[in-house]
């Protein structure tokens, strides 16, 4: 699903650069749901922009305070990336909901930008809805919701247009834990009946452990990977309370408090 070979980006302020990436590789398979867990600022959600298409590999993005230039060659799907692609939805830390739009117009916005006419939208929602417990609250505006429901309607709105490809940046950072497992449990079974693959932002070991097939340590920046976790127990639905789940976070914590005691962390 995601081959990138040489990323690089650097974000330029007068008299200052900041270099994020500089010859970064990543590959990750068809269906994989792959966990990148590292320290603030390293330069993952970055990753995730280019990713999505956001950033351009080409010509930079310029800002009235500097810009950024990228280079390097990714291919998302088997083609080259050249800007956001229908087929990828991207969920961030702070929902990303328009205050003044209903839940029911929120998860339909990516479908009204592509085009679907009114009923349309409103048609493909409505199981959406359904599947993610949201029934009645369809006409509420995000301010009468409790986060874990504004989550829900990100992740909804992420899946009203179908995707093939999932990025998260910490989706559910700032949730208590309780709904914080409710709604990793709902990931894990979308991506069960789904043919989904998965990059996920996370700060949290416990988390990284319970969704990854295979997690990434990084550190930065430059981003780089020092450390890699294949943990393919991930995803039974007891799977917080088996060996492997532990033993899964003991060796991400291993890693990060290995390249800690190295000076690789900063």
């Amino acid at each position: 699903m995601i081959v990138a070979r040489d990323l690089r980006l650097a974000y330029r302020q007068p008299g200052n650069t900041v270099t994020v990436l500089e010859g970064f590789d990543l590959t990750v398979p068809k269906g994989e749901r792959c966990v990148l867990i590292g320290p603030s600022g390293c330069g993952k959600s970055s990753l995730l922009l280019l990713l999505a298409g956001l950033l351009k590999l080409s010509g930079g993005v310029r800002h009235a305070s500097g810009g950024s230039e990228a280079g390097g060659r990714l291919h998302v799907g088997g083609q080259p990336l050249e800007g956001p692609r229908p087929q990828t939805s991207l969920i961030l830390q702070d929902f990303g909901l328009f205050p003044w739009k209903t839940v029911e117009e929120n998860i339909a916005l990516g479908l009204r930008l592509k085009g679907v006419g009114e009923r349309e939208a409103a048609e493909r929602v409505r199981p959406v809805v359904e599947r993610l417990g949201l029934a009645g609250t369809e006409r509420r505006h995000p301010r009468q919701l409790s986060g874990g429901q504004r989550q829900r309607v990100a992740v909804g709105r992420a899946l009203a247009t179908e995707p093939d490809l999932l990025l998260m940046d910490e989706p559910f950072s700032s949730l208590d834990a309780l709904t914080r497992e409710s709604l990793q449990d709902l990931i894990l079974e979308i991506a069960r009946r789904d043919p989904l693959t998965i990059v996920l932002v996370t700060h949290s070991i416990e988390e990284a452990a319970f969704l990854g097939q295979r997690i990434l340590i990084l550190d930065g920046p430059p981003l780089r990977i020092i450390g890699q976790v294949d943990n393919s127990g991930a995803g039974a639905s007891d799977y917080r309370r088996q060996k492997g789940f532990h033993a899964a976070c003991d060796e991400i914590r291993r890693l990060m408090v290995k390249a800690s005691e190295r000076g690789s962390l900063r």
